[in-house]
């Protein structure tokens, strides 16, 4: 894997999901959407395979109704789409992410908008007003910001 540079994928175990508050992550409501956005200081985090926490937006009638901040504990690119999945999230927003990740979230069933620079309640905002301009061929270069896509696309709760 080192020499190499193969893809490392390691399964299975238990783990428990806290936010940054001490408090296991709330579930999330029967009608609600969860969105998930790489998060530092209140910005989106560029390099998602190396995002310490993510902001963590429950969404019922394109109203954010929660806003949690979930610590990823630095386990790794494609593990995150795992670790999101059980979280209950649907939709994640980030800059930067590579193939394997990528890879991983479609395999979870969790819809990806990558390439967003900014304020993440901002990007939030945005998506749910189907307004989010996204780079759907971002990768963690961080070498430029391409024409948007129109995130709006996706299914609102």
């Amino acid at each position: 894997m080192i020499i190499e540079g193969k893809a490392l994928h390691i399964a299975g175990g238990s783990y428990e999901l806290y936010s940054d508050e001490g408090g296991l992550i709330k579930e999330k409501g029967n009608k609600q959407m969860r969105i998930a956005v790489t998060y530092e200081n209140g910005e989106i985090f560029q390099h998602f395979g190396r995002t310490e926490r993510f902001g963590i937006y429950d969404v019922e009638n394109k109203e954010v109704v929660m806003k949690q901040v979930l610590p990823s504990d630095g386990i790794g690119h494609g593990t995150l789409a795992g670790v999101l999945k059980k979280a209950g999230v649907d939709v994640s927003i980030c800059g930067g992410i590579g193939m394997g990740a990528r890879m991983a979230f479609e395999e979870a069933g969790i819809s990806l908008c990558p390439g967003v620079y900014g304020n993440a309640d901002e990007a939030v905002k945005a998506f749910l007003n189907g307004a989010l301009q996204f780079d759907p061929d971002s990768a963690c270069d961080h070498h430029g910001h391409h024409e948007g896509h129109d995130c709006g696309e996706h299914e609102h709760g």
